[in-house]
């Protein structure tokens, strides 16, 4: 059995549509001793086929948190990693499921962690997968690389559950920075602040922004801003806006 606890690891499925893929997530999850189920706008649930595929995980489909916003699952988080089946225009920093599970348990002992899941049929939208700090992909077959959603989760608890193993009680002693990093929604805010000086010094053009905020999201969620970084960057952002005033 793993010495570490992977209760706190969150799993989040958006918008699943078939609640039979609820209930297999929930079991792939109790068999890998992961506890803590975020639903986000699920179309069917709660639903007989969700316990049904449940069989002996109905306590994690008891405890599942349910909500309307992506932001009530993971605003807290400071390490966000994200599904995608396919390669975007501008890459994020690519993890398979090993490495993804690797960092994970380093981090999760000091931090919020979320893993997210997509809709079965185009999973995770591209404003979605720029808010996290690296992607996942499961390799597969050429000829037919589509993963059952189920399935999916089963692949990155198992491999979280490998690596809780292999850590033992080394994962406390992974090397701490001197601050707490930021949650996701305080580097929103940051983000959302940028975008708005970054058009008001008409560095940036609403109307026509290009990839530029991307760009900029991709480079600090691979920094891993923490919480005074954050604060450092709206403090000069908000001094750029004052001199903008001045006459």
């Amino acid at each position: 059995m793993p010495q570490q606890d992977l209760a706190s690891v969150r799993i989040v499925l958006v918008e699943t549509s078939h609640p039979g893929n609820i209930g297999g997530a929930a079991r792939a999850m109790k068999t890998m001793g992961l506890g803590a189920l975020w639903l986000v706008r699920p179309q069917r649930y709660p639903d007989p086929q969700a316990e049904w595929r449940a069989a002996g995980a109905l306590d994690v489909l008891d405890q599942a948190r349910v909500v309307t916003e992506l932001d009530d699952a993971i605003s807290d988080c400071e390490l966000l990693i994200g599904t995608s089946t396919r390669s975007r225009r501008i890459p994020w920093p690519p993890l398979d499921a090993r490495q993804a599970a690797e960092q994970i348990i380093a981090e999760a002992p000091r931090r919020s962690v979320a893993v997210l899941f997509g809709r079965e049929a185009s999973g995770l939208t591209n404003d979605e997968l720029q808010r996290c700090h690296a992607h996942v992909q499961i390799p597969a077959h050429p000829d037919y690389p589509s993963l059952n959603l189920a399935m999916a989760v089963q692949i990155v608890c198992y491999e979280l559950y490998r690596a809780a193993g292999a850590a033992g009680g080394a994962a406390d002693t992974a090397e701490a920075w001197d601050r707490e990093l930021a949650a996701v929604a305080d580097v929103e805010a940051m983000m959302a602040h940028l975008e708005q000086v970054l058009a008001e010094i008409e560095f940036l053009d609403p109307a026509n922004p290009g990839q530029v905020v991307t760009r900029f999201k991709r480079l600090f969620n691979r920094v891993r801003l923490d919480e005074t970084e954050v604060k450092m960057l709206r403090g000069m952002l908000s001094e750029i806006q004052r001199s903008l005033k001045r006459p």
